[in-house]
């Protein structure tokens, strides 16, 4: 990118970007792969940065997208795979948070209504609307006038408009919408509108986008100790890579932990933890065969203890969540128990009409926690939502708390606070965040209708070769957008015993190129999510997919076998319900 010098009143001397477009993004001869991985390794060992980012969940995915397109040269590092903690275990909805008018909390309301259509912008593949029912019941927490009033604020605060607005529906058309839906206690139903998202592939997409932009962005890079300058103030991180055991250190001028639920950990290895500290809580999602809960539609309901469940169709399920519990277990392995499940089944069984569904009716199950901030005798649904930033004498930028929906504006309140840190003579060259004009993939998708026509392109392409289940269009278009044309140009290469198997190994073709998969659970979980949503897919393609990562990396044996103990016990957790947690 060039740049020229050019004097202003004053005598005051300040950079100037020259740009051939709006959007002039950064070449980069390393790409975003595993197959670049030491090149990366050893250019962020000879670089010092203006910002270095600990985590790599979606909001460090922010934090970074934001930076770098500013223009700060970045470096984000994360311990394990991105989006492997909470950013992969959320809802999967960008949502405005309606529960959240019952405890006041307007401004986090309104900011998540707003973004909610923002990021849809960005990624209308991805983010796709999702028309929400929620049930009047006879006995219920909420009534039709209550309801009605609430939605309406919903939709005000969100400045909804058109054919998205609330609307209440009376019985007869509630039941038309939901069937399942008991009619001897449903009275009626408020119908708005959501947005239903892949909370592991918008955090890849993020990241992607801001490689792009210069970012130097690498997983299982593990942040080992803090380096401290003379002034106390960090100088430099010293890390691990979790691949060979080596290690190494990276040196900025500021630092920011995006943890999630390690952000404690962190400001203990700085000894900065004040009388603010993190809450954790534990939500749980449960997912069931289509046919097992053919919902017609998305619903939102309540239970008995006045919590909120919500109930999805996606793709060949219906999943069910969340549960919201105080967690004390371990970060590293967090799992459902029974008494998650049954929670969970009891509100299925006792909110729609002739369902009795058991423990073996469900397919699979993923379990998050939630990093919030402690406040004093609060029960885990009451507790505040919204992010805090926490800084220490040391310089270390600490951000906690916070939703799924509000990353871009998390990430604009942390870049200030690190502005704040930069040299006075630097400042004026770093532009206020430009993310909600940027597309999050590339080749861009810019409208619901182009969506509905690239599905439909894709479909036909997909039929020609044999494959005619409009679901592998639907799938590979939301997970991929216009990518997969890079799939399906790769698809004549591949020998494989059927078109499924060739296509899903073209799928990790691409992931190994393209998107830094280090690992079969990055690929099965947080790349396509196979794991939650097509679980028996996993154990028919693993072997083949084991040989071609070997193939590609090539692992040892003792990898290989490693890499098949870490996958079987991701099955065992995501089919499993134990008695107590770890």
């Amino acid at each position: 990118m060039g740049a020229k010098f050019i004097e202003q009143k004053k005598s005051k001397i300040v950079l100037k970007k020259t740009t051939l477009n709006k959007e002039k993004i950064q070449n980069k001869t390393l790409r975003f792969s595993v197959l670049d991985r030491q090149q990366q390794l050893d250019t962020i060992q000879s670089t010092t940065f203006d910002l270095i980012i600990i985590g790599g969940g979606v909001t460090g995915a922010g934090i970074v997208l934001d930076a770098a397109s500013r223009g700060l040269n970045v470096c984000l590092i994360e311990k394990n795979d991105f989006a492997s903690g909470t950013s992969n275990k959320s809802t999967k909805l960008i949502h405005g948070g309606l529960r959240y008018l019952k405890q006041f909390e307007v401004g986090l309301v309104r900011e998540s209504g707003s973004e909610r259509a923002i990021v849809h912008d960005l990624a209308p593949h991805l983010v796709i609307p999702e028309k929400m029912l929620l049930p009047l019941i006879k006995g219920g927490t909420y009534g039709k006038w209550m309801t009605s009033i609430g939605l309406w604020v919903y939709d005000f605060l969100a400045n909804v408009s058109g054919k998205d607005r609330r609307r209440m529906l009376n019985k007869k058309q509630t039941l038309k919408k939901e069937p399942l839906l008991d009619k001897n206690t449903v009275l009626g139903s408020g119908y708005y509108a959501e947005y239903r998202t892949d909370d592991g592939r918008l955090t890849i997409e993020i990241l992607k986008k801001a490689s792009e932009y210069g970012a130097s962005i690498i997983n299982y890079c593990k942040m080992d100790s803090f380096v401290y300058g003379k002034n106390s103030k960090i100088k430099s991180i010293n890390c691990i890579d979790v691949n060979t055991g080596k290690e190494f250190n990276i040196k900025a001028k500021t630092f920011v932990s995006a943890t999630g639920p390690w952000v404690d950990l962190l400001r203990k290895k700085d000894n900065s933890i004040t009388n603010k500290y993190l809450h954790l809580t534990k939500g749980v999602h449960i997912v069931f065969p289509f046919e097992k809960l053919p919902l017609s539609q998305s619903i939102y309901f309540d239970v008995s203890d006045g919590r909120m469940i919500f109930a999805i169709p996606r793709g060949k399920t219906t999943y069910v969540g969340t549960t919201d519990t105080n967690y004390y277990g371990s970060l590293d392995r967090v799992v459902a128990t029974k008494e998650d499940a049954n929670y969970l089944l009891n509100a299925v069984n006792h909110t729609f009409e002739g369902i009795n569904l058991t423990l073996d009716d469900i397919e699979s199950n993923w379990t998050g926690l939630r990093p919030l901030i402690h406040e004093v005798d609060k029960d885990p649904s009451e507790l505040s939502r919204k992010d805090e930033l926490f800084i220490s004498d040391s310089g270390l930028i600490s951000i906690a708390g916070g939703k799924l929906t509000g990353y871009r504006k998390m990430a604009d309140r942390v870049i200030k606070a690190v502005l704040k840190e930069i040299s006075s003579n630097r400042k004026g060259i770093f532009k206020k965040s430009k993310t909600m004009k940027i597309p999050l993939v590339t080749p861009a998708i810019h409208s619901d209708k182009e969506v509905y026509l690239y599905k439909q392109e894709l479909a036909e392409k997909l039929a020609l070769l044999g494959l005619d289940d409009f679901y592998f269009a639907k799938y590979l278009c939301s997970i991929y957008g216009r990518n997969t044309d890079l799939i399906l140009k790769k698809l004549p290469e591949i020998k494989a015993n059927t078109l499924e198997e060739q296509l899903i190994r073209s799928e990790l073709w691409y992931c190994m190129h393209f998107e830094m998969i280090n690992s079969l659970s990055d690929f099965f979980v947080r790349r396509t999510a196979r794991l939650y949503f097509d679980i028996g897919s996993v154990s028919q393609f693993m072997n083949v997919i084991l040989q071609d990562f070997s193939s590609y990396l090539g692992w040892s044996q003792t990898r290989i076998e490693q890499e098949k103990i870490i996958m079987n016990e991701l099955l065992q957790d995501a089919t499993q319900y134990y008695d107590q947690e770890f």
